[in-house]
């Protein structure tokens, strides 16, 4: 068997994408492995996902520091110890740092509930609604300073039904979230992605009808 992907994932609440991966990371020849999980909050729900599925888990609780850098240091820390190469966030309620990002470029990865760059920030659902806008879906990118900005690696899009809510439209995108990310973390650790000119370009453009990717 090939060398797997050593993955860190961070997170802060429920867990459901950290599941998916973790599902993924059952199946036959996928070509990375979750390492370490990590929460900056207590008592959540992914910890006890993690915990069930026995990947180590650790807390470092950002309440516990003074200043943003050392919460961090903390965390670049555990992520090297653990020999992490690529650190995938996964409802991860902190803004990281310009350093640490760039300690961790084009190795850490986010979802975020939206067809960026459309609809950045909080409340997207509510927003893409009241727009009047027809679709939304979901996007992976790789992180960069400026907050839910990035080379999009994929996306996956959801039509918006006329008597849609908030709830009703997050359902359904999260459906396609849990799709996606494996996804994502099977480009990245098979080299199918490369980063040119401020794009995530794929190699090898065969993949779901739902995703969109930027071909070479």
């Amino acid at each position: 068997m090939s060398r797997k992907l050593k993955i860190g994932v961070l997170i802060s609440g429920r867990g459901s994408n950290l599941h998916s991966l973790i599902e993924a990371t059952k199946t036959n020849n996928f070509p990375a492995e979750i390492v370490i999980v990590i929460a900056n909050v207590p008592n959540i729900t992914g910890l006890e996902i993690a915990k069930k599925a026995r990947i180590p888990v650790q807390i470092i609780n950002h309440k516990n520091f003074n200043e943003r850098e050392f919460f961090e240091d903390e965390l670049h820390g555990v992520l090297t110890k653990a020999k992490v190469e690529l650190v995938c966030l996964a409802g991860f309620m902190r803004i990281l740092t310009d350093h640490f990002i760039d300690l961790w470029l084009d190795k850490i990865i986010n979802i975020h509930p939206s067809l960026l760059p459309s609809f950045k920030g909080l409340n997207t659902h509510n927003r893409a609604i009241e727009s009047g806008a027809k679709f939304s879906g979901c996007t992976i990118h790789f992180v960069r300073p400026e907050m839910d900005d990035g080379p999009i690696i994929i996306q996956a899009v959801v039509a918006i039904e006329q008597n849609d809510t908030s709830d009703t439209l997050a359902n359904r995108i999260l459906v396609e979230e849990h799709k996606i990310y494996p996804l994502a973390v099977k480009l990245i650790a098979t080299k199918q992605i490369s980063i040119r000119n401020g794009q995530a370009r794929l190699k090898n453009p065969i993949y779901p009808r739902s995703a969109l990717l930027n071909p070479c």
